[in-house]
Parts: structure tokens; C-alpha cells; sequence
């Protein structure tokens, strides 16, 4: 039986699963890339990526390797009370535990004989493990007409604030304001557990973003920054 080794690893904002959206694009100040590893970290295997605008990324949930798999889930978009069929779902806990996003590529990077992916808004962990990496063609990959069931529209946004103790930390600070950009982006996405919306919570969260632990609290659609500290 043939194994399967990883080409890269990604690097991400995203220091834990609580952080990260439920899928690619809707952090677009997220940036990442994929640290090349193995046969494929070499200008040959790169050759001709460059003129695609996008890239279908397929990896590993391997935080949720050994854990297991059950054949329903409880999608959040269903606000985590009904059960789909696995096959149904984006579920993490998969029977081989694989996942693709499609996301674009922003360019090439060699740092010495090490080579990077640069790409845009991802839906991983940092140190996700990348098993494949194809071009995305839009002729084929692009459905206009498709039917999204359950999952038709882009979930509903929270507002986020951010209270004097987050800002001051954020102004003293280097690329600060696109750090603020990046966890007002995650945050709007309300990270907590979908049965969580619409009931009253006087529970202060916390994601770990960048070096940082972000901690909140939730009111109703309004998200409150309330401290943030660096690990």
C-alpha cells in the first residue's frame, strides 16, 4: 500500500482549531503560506504554478486523526442540533481525515534553497500538514448554477469592538493594525460552539492568533475584544 507523506506545512495566524473559520476566504487579511518540503521543495515542481490565480490545497486534519469518525455530524450552519450523514458535511472528523480549501496563490518565495507558496485567506492550523497542491481551473472547478443545500449563503457576521486594554496593546505594536484587521475578521465569524448563538453567555473566550491570546466576550451579535496578551 502506498504512503502518504506530506510536500509542506502550513504557516497560519491560527495557533489552535478555536481560531480558525469554517472555511477559506472569510478571514481575508489571513494571509499563509506553505513551507515546501521533501522532492517538491525545488524551482522544477513550481514550474508554470505561477500563472494560476488560485490553488486547491488538500491536507490533513491530523489534530483529528485519533480521535475517529462517526457516519452523522452536527453541522454548526444548522446550529448544531440536527444530524447530516458525514458525507454531507465539512465535518474535521473524516474517514481518511482529508480536506482541500481552495485559496489563492499571491506568489513564489525562495529563501535560500527553501521555497514558499504565499497565499491568501486559509481555513487551517498553523503546522497543518499539505499532502497535495493542484491548480484551481475555473472552467471546470467553478459551478454558477450549483445548489449549496443547507450551506446556500455566507453565514451572518457579528460586530466586533475592541475595548481601550486590546487597543493599547495593539498600538504599541508591530503591523498592529493589520493584526486588528486579521482578529476583528476571525471574531466577526463567532468562533464559539453554534448551540452557543442566540443564548445568553457571560462567558469570557480566548483564541490564540499570531503570538497573541485574544480574549471576548459575547452580547447578543456584539463581539467585545476585552484584553490581549502576547504567549
Amino acid at each position: 500500500m502506498h504512503t502518504i507523506d506530506p510536500i509542506g506545512i502550513i504557516q497560519s495566524p491560527y495557533k489552535e482549531k478555536f481560531a480558525v473559520p469554517r472555511q477559506p476566504r472569510l478571514v481575508p487579511a489571513a494571509t499563509a503560506r506553505v513551507k515546501l518540503q521533501g522532492a517538491v521543495n525545488c524551482a522544477e515542481a513550481l514550474r508554470g504554478i505561477e500563472q494560476f490565480s488560485h490553488v486547491w490545497l488538500l491536507f490533513l486534519f491530523d489534530q483529528n486523526l485519533a480521535a475517529g469518525w462517526k457516519p452523522t455530524v452536527r453541522p454548526p450552519r444548522l446550529g448544531g442540533n440536527e444530524r447530516m450523514g458525514v458525507l454531507a458535511t465539512r465535518s474535521t472528523f473524516r474517514p481518511n481525515g482529508i480536506g482541500m480549501s481552495a485559496v489563492a496563490l499571491k506568489g513564489i518565495r525562495q529563501e535560500g534553497d527553501q521555497y514558499y507558496l504565499e497565499l491568501g485567506s486559509v481555513d487551517l492550523v498553523d503546522g497543518t500538514p499539505i499532502i497535495d497542491i493542484k491548480p484551481y481551473i475555473p472552467y471546470s472547478d467553478a459551478i454558477v448554477d450549483a445548489d449549496g443545500g443547507y450551506a446556500e449563503s455566507e453565514p451572518e457576521k457579528a460586530i466586533v469592538c475592541f475595548l481601550p486594554p486590546a487597543v493599547e496593546v495593539l498600538t504599541n505594536i508591530v503591523n498592529g493594525q493589520h493584526i486588528r484587521q486579521v482578529i476583528e475578521q476571525v471574531l466577526a465569524q463567532d468562533p464559539r460552539p453554534a448551540y452557543k448563538k442566540g443564548k445568553p453567555d457571560t462567558k469570557e473566550y480566548a483564541v490564540n492568533l499570531f503570538d497573541l491570546n485574544v480574549k471576548f466576550t459575547v452580547n447578543d451579535n456584539l463581539v467585545s475584544v476585552t484584553v490581549i496578551e502576547h504567549f
